[in-house]
Order: C-alpha cells, then structure tokens, then sequence
C-alpha cells in the first residue's frame, strides 16, 4: 500500500508541473519551464495569475475544487470559507504564496511562487483577490 501512496504523490506532482502550478526554484521536484511562462502570461494582474498558477488545485472559484486538487491528501484549501478566512492573517497568506503550503505547515504539494518577490504589489493584490473568495 505504502508503494501506491508514493506512486500517486509522484503522478501528482507530475500532473502539477506539467498545468503550469509549479515551483521556480531550481533543483525542487516542482521546477518547471511552465511555471516562468504563467507568471509571464499573468503579468501583474492578480486575477490572471490566480487562474494561471492557482486554479489547478484551488478551482476557479476558490473552493479547493481544482482538477489537479482531486488526487490530493490533504485536500487544497477552499478560500470561500469564512471560519478560514477569519482565522487567518494576510501574512500567512503571503508566506504561503511566496513558499508554499510546506513553510506554513500546511500541504508540502502547494508549490511557492518565489518569482513574487519582485512584485510585491502584485503579491498584495493577490492576497486581497483570495480574501475577495469568502462567501
């Protein structure tokens, strides 16, 4: 059984790299040419770089309903939740996006965005289009 959770994670993470949710790093199992050209396509708008780099896992809506989430344990986090949205604090955001779920303690799947630190306003605007997604 030990074998299938491992072979799932690494289709997974494949699946992820290859739709463009990916970790610009290099030498990070996520690294991905893709990833450089989403953050591109993306540009400073932070609705578009939500769909290019987030909506994969999170879903279009921000429900944690993506395709690429469906495979995932622990499931992508669902921004329309309010007890969520009220319990957390838009630098935990930012630390998430920035690092990834790992650097918070949340799912090691959740690739960082490192490209952001050059864009800070962007990051902000980021932050404020997630906290747009509670219900």
């Amino acid at each position: 059984m030990r074998w299938d959770w491992q072979i799932a994670l690494v289709v997974t993470a494949a699946l992820l790299g290859s739709v463009g949710c990916s970790k610009e790093e290099k030498g990070t199992p996520m690294a991905s040419a893709t990833g450089t050209a989403a953050a591109a396509a993306g540009g400073d708008d932070p609705k578009a770089y939500f769909k290019m780099k987030c909506v994969v896992c999170h879903g279009e809506n921000g429900g944690g309903d993506g395709p690429g989430g469906a495979a995932l344990d622990p499931k992508p986090r669902n921004f329309t939740d309010a007890a969520w949205q009220g319990g957390v604090k838009d630098d935990e955001i930012k630390k998430a996006i920035l690092e990834g779920g790992a650097a918070i303690g949340k799912s090691a799947a959740m690739p960082g965005n490192p490209d952001l630190r050059a864009k800070p306003a962007l990051l902000d605007a980021l932050v404020k289009h997630v906290r747009s997604l509670k219900k």
